[in-house]
């Protein structure tokens, strides 16, 4: 998997403002420029699936920006942060993490995360 060549084309659809791909066994993929996410918030994210209900009380912060829960499931995770939200996809071996600021809207900037991650699952990724 050309994996830099999957943060473009999250952040070259204009939909999305900066993504990361992290490897459910840890570590950082890929991500766009600048943007950094530190161990504590990747290990919260990764282990964020297998608690939803955590997540959906306490949040998550990316890159040191505190997100507040709209919805967290085993494979999904939507936050928010004023005018700026989050997407982050479950695959089988990563976690698709993307941030988006207005005027992009979640319907906008959902489709495009989530269907990286539908293709990426169907990769056997």
């Amino acid at each position: 998997m050309q994996k830099n060549t999957s943060t473009k084309n999250l952040v070259g659809s204009g939909k999305v403002t900066k993504a990361a791909i992290l490897g459910l066994q840890g570590g950082v993929w890929a991500s766009s420029a600048g943007y950094n996410l530190s161990t504590e918030e990747q290990s919260a994210i990764v282990k964020g699936f297998s608690n939803p209900s955590g997540v959906q009380a306490t949040g998550l912060k990316l890159a040191g920006k505190k997100f507040f829960a709209l919805q967290a499931t085993e494979e999904h995770i939507y936050l928010k942060q004023g005018a700026s939200g989050a997407v982050i996809r479950k695959t089988k071996q990563a976690a698709l993490v993307s941030e988006y600021d207005a005027p992009v809207q979640a319907p906008e900037a959902t489709p495009v995360v989530e269907g990286l991650g539908d293709y990426l699952v169907s990769q056997g990724y």
